[in-house]
C-alpha cells in the first residue's frame, strides 16, 4: 500500500484503523485527502482479512472541520474537492460503496463535510467533547456531501431542518439523544470504546455481517413488502458460505465459532 501524505492507514486483527492526520488545520480536507480517503477505504472493501473499519481524527480537537476552506480558495474553487471517485472525504458519493461497516470515533468537532462523513459510517461513538453542525449556509455554501440527505433521514425531520437551517452546533450529548450517536464516552476512552464495539461485531461471521447491513441498507429504498422478497447478494453469499456451516456446528457443539469469511 502507498504511503500517505494526510492519512494514516493501518490493517491489525481483521480491523482497518483509518486517521485523517491533519491535526494543524482540524483535519479539514483538501483534494489529496479526499483520494488518499477514497484509496484505503477501498483497499479495506477489497481485503477479504479486513472486516472492520474504525475512522477517527488525529489530535484532541477535531474529527474533521471539515472542507479546507483555504485550500479552495487558493486552488480551483469547490469542484476540485467533488472530483476523487467517492466524492467529498473520499466515502460521501454512492459511488463509493462497501458493505463492511465503518465506525465512526468522533473526538473532537465534526462539522460541515466532517459532518457529512461522519454520517457514512455505520455506527458512531463520540466523546463527551464533540460537537456536530453544518455551518456551510454561514459560509455561503450548501451542504454538498450529502449531509442535508442524510441528517433527515438519521433523527427527527425538525430537529434536522433547524441545525441544517441555522448551521448551529449540537453536543455530543444532545447527538445521542436524537440518535445520531450510538455512544457518548469520556474523551480518554474514545478509541477504547470504539474497538469495543469492533470486537463486538468480529464476534459475529463477516459475512453475514455484510448481509446485514446491505439488506438493511437498500432495504429502506423499497417499501417493506418489496424489500422482503428482495435477493440481496451478500445474503445469498452468507448463505452458501463455510461460516454458515461453521456457526451451525459451532452451537450445537457449544463453542465459539471460528470464522473465516469465507
Amino acid at each position: 500500500m502507498a504511503d500517505f501524505q494526510f492519512i494514516r492507514y493501518e490493517k491489525r486483527d481483521h480491523l482497518a484503523y483509518v486517521t485523517i492526520n491533519r491535526p494543524e488545520a482540524l483535519n479539514s480536507i483538501n483534494p489529496t485527502v479526499s483520494r488518499e480517503l477514497y484509496e484505503a477505504f477501498s483497499d479495506f472493501d477489497r481485503d477479504s482479512e479486513a472486516w472492520v473499519a474504525i475512522l477517527t481524527g488525529a489530535g484532541d480537537r477535531a474529527f474533521s472541520a471539515g472542507m479546507d476552506l483555504k485550500a479552495a480558495a487558493e486552488g480551483n474553487g469547490l469542484q476540485e474537492h467533488a472530483r476523487p471517485l467517492g466524492g467529498f472525504g473520499g466515502i460521501t458519493n454512492p459511488r463509493f460503496q462497501t458493505w463492511k461497516p465503518i465506525i465512526g470515533a468522533v473526538g473532537g468537532y465534526a462539522l460541515g463535510g466532517g459532518l457529512e462523513i461522519a454520517l457514512v459510517c455505520d455506527i458512531i461513538v463520540a466523546s463527551e467533547r464533540a460537537q456536530f453542525g453544518l455551518p456551510e449556509p454561514k459560509r455561503g455554501l450548501v451542504p454538498g456531501a450529502g449531509g442535508v440527505h442524510r441528517l433527515p433521514r438519521m433523527i427527527p425531520q425538525k430537529i434536522a431542518m433547524g441545525h441544517i437551517l441555522t448551521g448551529k452546533f449540537m453536543s455530543a450529548q444532545e447527538a445521542h439523544r436524537w440518535g445520531l450517536v450510538n455512544e457518548v464516552v469520556p474523551h480518554e476512552e474514545l478509541m477504547a470504546a470504539a474497538e469495543r464495539w469492533a470486537a463486538e461485531i468480529l464476534e459475529c461471521a463477516p459475512l453475514a455481517i455484510r448481509g446485514s447491513k446491505q439488506a438493511a441498507m437498500q432495504g429502506m429504498e423499497f417499501p417493506l413488502s418489496a424489500a422482503l422478497n428482495n435477493n440481496f447478494y451478500w445474503v445469498e453469499q452468507t448463505s452458501a458460505s463455510e461460516d454458515f456451516g461453521e456457526g451451525l456446528k459451532a452451537f450445537n457443539e457449544k463453542r465459539k465459532p471460528q470464522w473465516r469469511g469465507r
